[in-house]
């Protein structure tokens, strides 16, 4: 099912999009089988979850960190992800840009947006995104590649839709600012329930998980 759930979606997908594949509490074994039916990245939320997951894979593939990463787990943080999408802080930047020095690597990360300024979750404001870029380029060892952003949870996906074109409009405002100064490439929008329609407005990262493994059981 694993095998052919993959496959259908990399059929969905244009060319130049990337799927992550969202293995949040998903076994090793589910894990091992998405790697051997091509998938290129693994996203994990927890830090000890990828840790465990990593042991066993390596680098058969590559991982993203698509989860709130806090700032005492930075320090593994970095030695296992190729790529952080959920920067939202300038505290976590410094503290990511510290433990990359020492391991002297550069980390590709994404800035997390709140598209739709949700006071309970993560992210930066949407108005204060380009003042957090100017603020993160000062970071030698971090490399801001492109946004992120969840959406809100709602029951109709399509409502989630304006909140992707927002995050596009702001990811295209960057671009158009700063030219080949910046390796700006990635938009991370959408989920299971909601990556057609992020595709639809630009998306070239989207976050796949209960489509291809089902539901989970908690």
């Amino acid at each position: 099912m694993i095998k052919e759930n993959i496959a259908n979606i990399l059929e969905e997908l244009p060319l130049g999009v990337d799927l992550v594949i969202a293995a949040k509490q998903r076994s090793l074994g589910e894990i091992e089988e998405a790697v051997s039916a091509g998938a290129k990245i693994i996203g994990e939320n927890y830090v000890k979850e990828a840790k465990d997951k990593f042991d066993v894979i390596g680098n058969k593939t590559k991982w993203h960190l698509i989860g709130h990463l806090q700032k005492n787990k930075a320090k593994q943080a970095v030695k296992i992800f190729d790529m952080i999408e959920t920067l939202d802080s300038l505290e976590l930047a410094a503290v990511l840009d510290r433990e990359c020095k020492k391991i002297d690597k550069i980390m590709p990360v994404l800035i997390e947006v709140n598209s739709a300024c949700e006071p309970q979750k993560s992210g930066v404001l949407p108005e204060k995104i380009e003042d957090f870029l100017k603020e993160t380029l000062k970071f030698s060892n971090l490399k801001p590649e492109g946004l992120m952003t969840m959406g809100p949870l709602l029951d109709n996906s399509e409502q989630v839709r304006p909140y992707f074109k927002s995050t596009k409009k702001l990811f295209n405002k960057i671009k158009t600012a700063y030219g080949n100064k910046l390796n700006w490439v990635y938009l991370s929008m959408g989920m299971s329930s909601s990556y057609r329609i992020a595709l639809q407005e630009g998306a070239n990262i989207v976050r796949v998980g209960t489509a291809i493994f089902g539901a989970r059981k908690y």
